[in-house]
């Protein structure tokens, strides 16, 4: 496999097998405090995954399942990093495309107003001006209708003006890259990234054979049943608990579970292997576009840094214990990847934290402590 991991002991992975240990200790502790039902922790330096534990459970309702360390995560919005930005850097990389062209160029429709100025390189820093957040899936009921409505979404700030991390911004540039290249953006992220990496357990929808290894995440949302019969849009509310299938409403009930932002599932181990590329450039991306992708793209705007796709190394991010060149990225499920340069290091941890309901927010308070205790694992 290009790229593959090794497994290897904590010695050989530069790290201290006593304060693994406390790294274990603590994930049982979120388990016992609710943080999250179960979850599949990993840490590689260099080549070498020095340590990987599943501990807990996948799934505790309707039925207990324990996790285990090829436990098919979903990973919501790891999905921007691990799938879509790869795709998008790829194309920026054959000239398909320029980051500082006005997305209109490709997509006409996202025009009007200082719609005209938000280019590719806003939607991957998050500076587009978009809003966080919407329940497209309330009205669009197809990929077209999507596009629809993002384009009659109006912006909440200037472009360039203010980072707000923004999932329609990266749907828009999916559907970009999907106009740009006449091909589904899962067809395009198995050629970027899961036939180079050799990837077998990284997926959209995952079949019926492989949903009894997926970390099951919530059933339906209140929230989702309430407007869903206010709307009379007709889509099913979620009335049993997931399992297999994308956890976001816009994937799940608009995009036929194949986004750009969310959707992709995954294994700690795979997550890895695609994270060990940002290591290691060449496969996935060249060594200039990686480090234009790690780089401050806030370019004057307010908020905090981000790079293309990638969350910066900043006081008071959930990685701040580790070094000042290190980024990574969260999903809403349960998910985080951090990579240090630096030391050589990626970290990952997957929960399903969702599985105790969308409310509970105690895996904030966690993803720190988790991340301090890998630092202070490291020899």
């Amino acid at each position: 496999m290009t790229g593959a991991l090794r497994l290897g002991t904590t010695r050989d992975a530069g790290l201290d097998a006593d304060r693994v240990r406390m790294i274990e200790d603590l994930i049982d502790d979120g388990i016992r405090t609710g943080v999250f039902p179960g979850a599949v922790g990993l840490v590689a330096r260099g080549d070498v995954v020095g340590w990987q534990a599943a501990r807990g459970d996948a799934q505790v309702t309707p039925q207990r399942r324990p996790v285990a360390l090829d436990t098919l995560y979903d990973l919501a919005s790891l999905t921007k990093v691990v799938a879509a930005l790869p795709v998008a850097l790829r194309l920026w990389e054959q000239r398909r495309f320029d980051l500082d062209a006005s997305v209109r160029t490709v997509l006409p429709a996202f025009s009007g107003g200082s719609r005209a100025r938000v280019t590719f390189r806003h939607l991957l820093a998050h500076t587009s001006g978009l809003p966080s957040w919407r329940a497209l899936y309330l009205k669009a009921k197809s990929r077209e209708a999507v596009l629809d409505e993002i384009c009659r979404t109006p912006l909440q700030a200037d472009p360039g003006a203010a980072v707000e991390y923004s999932d329609l911004g990266i749907l828009l540039l999916g559907f970009a890259l999907e106009y740009i290249t006449q091909r589904r953006i899962d067809d395009l992220v198995g050629e970027v990234l899961i036939k180079p990496l050799g990837l077998k357990d990284t997926m959209y929808n995952p079949p019926s054979s492989v949903r009894g290894r997926c970390a099951a995440t919530e059933a339906g949302h209140a929230y989702e049943r309430d407007k869903v019969g206010e709307s009379g849009s007709g889509f099913p509310w979620r009335d049993s608990v997931l399992c297999g299938r994308v956890h976001d409403g816009n994937a799940h009930y608009a995009m036929g579970g194949i986004a750009p932002h969310a959707g992709l599932f995954s294994t700690a181990w795979e997550v890895a292997t695609v994270a060990r590329q940002w290591l290691r450039p060449g496969v996935l991306v060249g060594a200039a576009t990686l480090e234009e992708a790690v780089a401050d793209q806030r370019h004057g705007a307010r908020g905090y840094p981000r790079g293309l796709g990638w969350v910066l190394h900043h006081e008071g991010t959930f990685f701040d214990a580790l070094g000042t060149r290190s980024f990574g990225h969260t999903g809403f499920t349960g998910t985080s990847m951090v990579i240090d340069p630096d030391e050589d290091l990626v970290v990952v941890l997957l929960t399903n934290r969702v599985h105790f309901g969308g409310a509970n927010t105690k895996i904030q308070e966690f993803r720190p402590r988790f991340h301090e205790s890998v630092r202070d694992a490291l020899i």
